[in-house]
């Protein structure tokens, strides 16, 4: 099965609409339309798990902590870290490149930083 995207409420909206331009097949849900705004890591995670969704965030502060408490219990669809100091184009190539080159079985409980 095809990796589908879930940028949490912090992420960068231009990297979404830049990898949905780039391919539109693509299912890259932005924060907006899942109503993730306001909510907290944990329930991220959960929205996302229950959707098979891996989470793409710019939140080194507290989503690494709460991917790793919510392994403990649950099973999430994977977390991708993105560095706001890497350029767009190439957070936009990588996400395209886990897209069109891996599965998302490959990303369960998998936490992982841009660049690959």
């Amino acid at each position: 099965m095809k990796v589908r995207f879930q940028a949490d409420a912090d992420f960068n909206q231009n990297i979404v609409r830049a990898v949905r331009r780039r391919d539109p097949a693509i299912d890259f849900q932005t924060a907006h339309e899942a109503r993730l705004h306001g909510v907290d890591d944990a329930m991220v995670l959960a929205r996302a798990a229950e959707e098979g969704r891996l989470v793409v965030s710019h939140d080194y502060r507290t989503m690494p902590r709460h991917f790793a408490t919510f392994v403990t219990t649950r099973t999430s669809a994977g977390v991708i870290m993105v560095s706001q100091a890497i350029p767009l184009s190439d957070v936009v190539a990588d996400l395209l490149l886990i897209w069109e080159a891996s599965e998302a079985e490959e990303w369960i409980n998998r936490f992982d930083t841009l660049p690959l």
